[in-house]
């Protein structure tokens, strides 16, 4: 093998797309997932790669100084992708310190792995994924770029913001070879169901109600997942060393607009009569904190390394749909358990 990558939380939603798109594009790397399998990992998401030969799974604790140590020194690797982080807004409000412990001191540990094992080695690479939740959030006008302050408000997001500046600190204190990428909210096929259109998707099937928080007139940008992780493979591949890029879906929507679309579509594909499922909308009590509205400018990406989404929205969300409705074992099988409890009480939207 040519590389030996590590890929964290390859296990969870955007980690394993990108495991998928690297085992299968690149034969020559060695992809070495590592995730701790908690509620949001899941190897089933990976069962069409998992007898690949150049594939291994490492189950692990980010936050392990020896054990991460061991492993860097076991695998000699090349690059990290570093996916792994606990990344649902409402779950960091209930647990913050679960949040500071795995986003900030789990990507300091895997940091000072990498600068003990590569020394002065400028041909490797430490890729951090964030989210645009670092910047805070937007009035009615503007983007985010890649010069935005930070300005993060959530437990969640002030964790991923702290990550965020230990690395570029590890680069510009230790010439660490790193980049970082900040992405606009992801869809797509096997994402945990409390995230908003899984969750309203499931309900939606089993006729439960459909919870959004206030009005419902949040504003949230969409990125497809397989299009996200496209843009890690061209920035892992011809980003710049200490850069930032902002990846984002040009696709602004209105949570209570989503909902209703969603809604709309799934009667089609369910056969139901038109406007059914938007019987089922519940406007609940607003998260504490909730930003307003978040937009990315991707235009760095786009003009510098040529990446843009392949999907308009709407294709994009027929897809992600088939793939539930499809797949309801998979979703039944990963909210059974504990946190089925969890999940039936909370209401659950970013």
């Amino acid at each position: 093998m040519k590389k030996n990558i590590l890929v964290t939380g390859g296990a969870g939603f955007i980690g394993s797309h990108v495991v998928r798109l690297f085992v299968n594009k690149y034969p020559d790397y060695k992809i070495i997932n590592l995730d701790l399998l908690t509620y949001a990992g899941n190897l089933e998401n990976l069962r069409d790669v998992e007898k690949k030969s150049n594939y291994e799974f490492v189950k692990g604790d980010i936050t392990d100084e020896s054990f991460i140590n061991s492993l860097f020194d076991d695998y000699k690797f090349d690059a990290v992708i570093h996916l792994a982080a606990e990344s649902h807004v409402d779950r960091s409000i209930i647990d913050p310190l679960s949040f500071i412990r795995t986003n900030v001191l789990g990507t300091g540990v895997l940091l000072n792995a990498a600068r003990r094992q590569w020394k002065e080695h400028s041909d490797k690479l430490f890729y951090h994924v964030s989210t645009d939740e670092v910047y805070g959030s937007l009035g009615e006008a503007g983007f985010f770029t890649e010069e935005t302050p930070y300005d993060p408000r959530s437990p969640y997001s002030s964790s991923k913001a702290g990550s965020d500046h230990l690395v570029k600190a590890y680069h510009h204190t230790y010439h660490l070879p790193v980049v970082i990428s900040n992405c606009s909210n992801n869809y797509g096929s096997h994402q945990f169901p409390e995230k908003l259109i899984p969750l309203m998707i499931n309900n939606i099937i089993k006729k439960k109600p459909l919870p959004v928080y206030g009005k419902g007139e949040n504003v949230r940008d969409w990125l497809w997942v397989e299009d996200h992780a496209r843009a890690i493979d061209v920035i892992f591949h011809n980003g710049k060393i200490g850069e930032t890029y902002n990846i984002g879906g040009f696709n602004e929507w209105k949570n209570i607009d989503l909902v209703k679309l969603l809604c709309s579509v799934m009667d089609k594909k369910l056969k139901r009569a038109a406007g059914e499922s938007a019987e089922l909308i519940t406007y609940v009590k607003d998260r504490a904190g909730h930003d307003q509205r978040y937009a990315i400018d991707a235009t760095k990406l786009n003009k510098d390394l040529g990446w843009k989404p392949s999907l308009q929205f709407e294709e994009g969300l027929d897809k992600t749909v088939d793939w539930y409705l499809n797949n309801t074992n998979w979703s039944d099988n990963v909210l059974s358990g504990a946190y089925q409890e969890y999940y039936q009480q909370q209401y659950v939207l970013r």
